[in-house]
């Protein structure tokens, strides 16, 4: 498609592309992140609370309007909601991107709003309580519920949105969509930190400890209580058992020194430190390993708590070893360890309890993947009826990303913003009113959504090694990358060319000044970089040779299925490199496989966005080694850091090392010192090119949003941050069906 029609006349898409660009999109959410990055005081609700809905019914009104929220209701930011500035905006037709990128908004949670008098809840599950399968309402909501008030209106009950996933390694579609989970959360707008299952918190004893208090009445998917003693379960039968943790956790630490966890109460758990830790709840704020709920947890058994009543007949502790090794072999797995891995992943294991909106029924290694409402969901909306308003969430698995596109263009799904291509903007703006949908654009603030991660650790090949942790070496590498022609074939001219580093809206950014360092096309400064290295002999076909007389080809793993196209932007790059001499091989992978192999120090260059490390504290691990789950910079140094040198390999990089210092001296700072550290750290980062970015500030991870036109409470233009978990800051449990 070369154009696209416009009020009636033809618009290039080239002219489409100069618009988007110029809308900048970028100043509110910047806005939002330096909030998010000042201070951790303990949650403030509304002075006052919401009336009660007086005629609430077994199922909300069709489109109501919402209960009015209090004039002392806390509110985000004014920056954070307004509109995108219009700094360079075009003054001709300016419409256009701004219907695309619109204003930032979401619903409003009510942390200090009692319980409503009267509960509601939707018709399948009344259906359950007359059966007798399923206790009141009244019996299932805590005594002290988190209330929402909707972007727009009540809701209506029913329905199952429909969407795409790509296969069992694409699980974060889905966990996303049930991230409620976490202790503490934000609001719509990054900005500030809410309660969530935690209902509050506080500092005590000059900051060493945390003390959470949980919601009285709370109860898992299944009905049991949810208490403290599920919080001393994982710390002390999965968290201290290395068996099953062998590398601690960096993050529940303070200067290398290990936390603890103790049960005050039934409702109150205490966290506690050696020092003062208080970057804490802005870590516990994010996708990090005492941040996730139990549906991200999974894998690596992170988060601060397990469903105690149900995990404990997996260990051998609760029973027999070999009993549980047989019932391990005939599910298929090898061994307790095995099986409980799989037990504890919400995802493969429906029977696994939980504390999101919706709980998988049909697992993600089927071909529909199915999550159905959770009937004990402590979330309300402001008229007193039990969320979510949807009744299931259904996936349908896709073979490919170019399916997934071809779907979501026909109007197959009901809401999509994971896989969308930005590369199909056009056509999915002129297929617009056929398939009933409305394209939303959500800017992220990620120096770079193809990374190319140089893994400081690689082994298998002493000479590629040598040149992988060669400063020079990677500046050439960097420096061969033409990426305005990424730009302009993968994002449509529509991302910022430029190096890892955040927006210079980020508070942790090191100045506008170093975002294209390293990061412009010089293919005279690479080769002769690469000349004075030593690799200054080549072949009939001009690659370089290394000392052994061997082509120089280095390999670069990208995974299939991720949210741009990633192989073939490694091919473009490929192409590039040959200018230098040096030929770049791709191996596409399943992610499962990818990321498997990656923990395992097997590859050279890897592929992925750096996406969430604009909010370093709460996203580290695609900015710097220090996490073994995702360490594409070197796992083996991320081993050693975790582990506070007991794993792992110490780096012999004086830089890496003073990266991991600044990094470990963060966390007992306050939020002006510990601002200026993380910019130290990109600075050192960028200089350093320990990974390569090429194109991003763009809406290409989980930014291109399609949404069909019979969903109601629909934000304009919603929050896209890691930290956030997008979509979960727009509260999908507040969507429902119009229609």
């Amino acid at each position: 498609m070369d154009g696209l029609e416009r009020n009636g006349s033809k618009l290039s898409r080239r002219a489409f592309v100069a618009r988007l660009a110029a809308i900048g999109g970028l100043a509110a959410a910047g806005s939002s992140l330096l909030a998010a990055c000042g201070g951790a005081a303990s949650p403030a609700g509304p002075a006052g609370a919401p009336t009660a809905g007086s005629a609430a019914t077994s199922a909300p009104p069709a489109a109501a309007p919402a209960t009015a929220a209090p004039a002392t209701a806390t509110t985000a930011p004014a920056a954070a909601t307004a509109a995108p500035a219009a700094a360079g905006q075009p003054t001709a037709e300016p419409q256009l991107g701004a219907q695309l990128i619109g204003k930032l908004e979401g619903p409003e949670l009510l942390p200090d709003a009692p319980r409503p008098a009267k509960l509601a809840e939707a018709p399948m599950l009344a259906d359950l309580v007359k059966a007798g399968k399923l206790p009141p309402v009244e019996q299932r909501v805590p005594q002290e519920p988190l209330v929402v008030k909707p972007l727009h209106e009540i809701g209506k009950y029913g329905g199952t949105l429909k969407r795409a996933f790509t296969g069992p390694g694409d699980n974060e579609n889905g966990n996303r969509w049930v991230s409620m989970d976490k202790l503490v959360f934000w609001d719509y707008s990054g900005a500030k930190q809410m309660p969530a299952v935690a209902k509050s918190w506080e500092f005590a004893d000059g900051n060493p400890t945390l003390v959470l208090h949980l919601r009285k009445g709370h109860k898992w998917s299944d009905g049991e209580p949810f208490t403290a003693d599920d919080f001393l379960f994982w710390y002390q039968d999965v968290y201290q058992n290395k068996e099953l943790v062998a590398t601690p956790f960096a993050q529940f630490a303070v200067n290398g020194k290990q936390g603890r966890l103790e049960k005050v109460d039934e409702t109150t758990v205490a966290l506690k430190f050696d020092e003062p830790y208080p970057l804490l709840l802005t870590i516990m704020g994010g996708t990090t390993s005492v941040g996730v709920g139990l549906n991200t947890a999974g894998l690596f058994y992170q988060g601060l708590y397990a469903p105690a009543h149900y995990l404990k007949q997996f260990l051998p502790k609760y029973g027999s070893q070999d009993a549980l090794d047989k019932q391990a072999k005939d599910a298929g797995a090898q061994n307790w360890k095995d099986l409980f891995q799989t037990k504890y992943q919400h995802y493969l294991n429906g029977d696994l309890p939980g504390l999101g909106p919706w709980r998988t029924t049909v697992p993600a290694n089927t071909p529909t993947w199915i999550l159905e409402r959770n009937p004990f969901f402590y979330m309300v909306d402001t008229d007193g009826n039990q969320l979510p308003y949807i009744d299931k969430i259904q996936m349908t698995l896709a073979e490919n990303l170019e399916v997934v596109n071809l779907r979501a263009i026909a109007g197959e799904y009901d809401h999509q913003e994971r896989h969308t291509d930005m590369g199909k903007i056009p056509v999915f703006l002129d297929n617009q009113e056929k398939g009933n949908y409305k394209l939303h654009l959500d800017p992220a603030l990620n120096g770079s959504d193809a990374t190319l991660q140089v893994n400081q650790t690689y082994d298998a090949d002493p000479e590629i090694a040598k040149l992988l942790k060669s400063k020079d070496f990677r500046h050439a590498l960097a420096l061969g990358v033409d990426r305005d022609q990424l730009n302009e074939t993968f994002w449509l001219g529509v991302g910022t060319a430029g190096n890892v580093s955040p927006s210079p809206e980020s508070p942790y950014s090191p100045g506008p000044e170093w975002r294209t360092k390293w990061a412009t096309l010089d293919v005279k400064q690479a080769n002769d970089i690469l000349d004075k290295l030593g690799l200054d002999k080549k072949d009939a076909d001009g690659m370089r040779l290394r000392s052994d007389g061997k082509p120089l080809r280095l390999e670069i793993m990208t995974t299939a299925g991720s949210f741009i196209p990633q192989s073939r932007i490694g091919e473009m790059i490929g192409q590039q490199w040959k200018k230098i001499g040096i030929q770049l091989d791709v191996t596409e992978l399943e992610r499962t496989l990818s990321m498997s192999r990656m923990r395992n120090n097997e590859h050279q260059l890897f592929m992925w966005a750096n996406d969430g490390s604009e909010l370093l504290y709460a996203f580290p691990i695609h900015a710097i080694p220090v996490d073994p789950t995702q360490a594409m910079m070197g796992p083996l140094y991320a081993k050693w850091y975790a582990s506070n040198g007991e794993q792992g390999v110490k780096p012999d990089d004086a830089q890496m090392l003073k990266i991991f210092d600044l990094f470990r001296s963060a966390s007992s700072q306050d939020t002006a010192a510990s601002i200026k550290t993380a910019q130290q750290i990109w600075q050192i980062l960028v200089e350093e090119s320990y990974s390569i970015g090429t194109v991003g500030l763009s809406p290409a991870t989980m930014g291109v949003r399609v949404v069909k036109n019979t969903m109601g409470n629909i934000p304009e233009r919603e929050i896209n941050a890691q930290h956030c978990r997008t979509p979960c800051a727009s509260q999908p449990a507040q969507f429902y069906f119009k229609a």
